[in-house]
């Protein structure tokens, strides 16, 4: 059984309560304890590039280079669009400016 912890941040020096509910989480994935108070934490996340893990982080380290593109025909207006993914027959493919309204954004 876990009891709540205080720590204090490797970065700003502010303590911080790591929870027993945290400890329990960390213990179940084989995580260590965390050295950086949330905000800190969430600052150095925020200023990495986001690349998708695909450089620096863990296992990455390559950069896989341009992206292949597809011609296709969007599904919705009927524009020539490309797309990072083989088309398939019977499913839809949209120019972004569709992909966009059918997502709702």
């Amino acid at each position: 059984m876990y009891t709540d912890k205080i720590l204090a941040c490797a970065d700003c020096g502010q303590q911080f309560v790591f929870t027993a509910s945290e400890q329990d989480f960390y213990a179940q994935r084989g995580f260590s304890e965390p050295k950086r108070c949330t905000s800190c934490r969430s600052a150095r996340k925020s200023a990495r590039p986001d690349d998708g893990g695909r450089s620096g982080g863990f296992g990455g380290g390559y950069d896989r280079g341009p992206r292949q593109m597809f011609a296709a025909t969007c599904s919705q207006c009927g524009k020539p669009t490309e797309v990072p993914f083989q088309p398939t027959n019977g499913k839809p493919v949209y120019c972004s400016d569709c992909f966009r309204q059918v997502r709702g954004n």
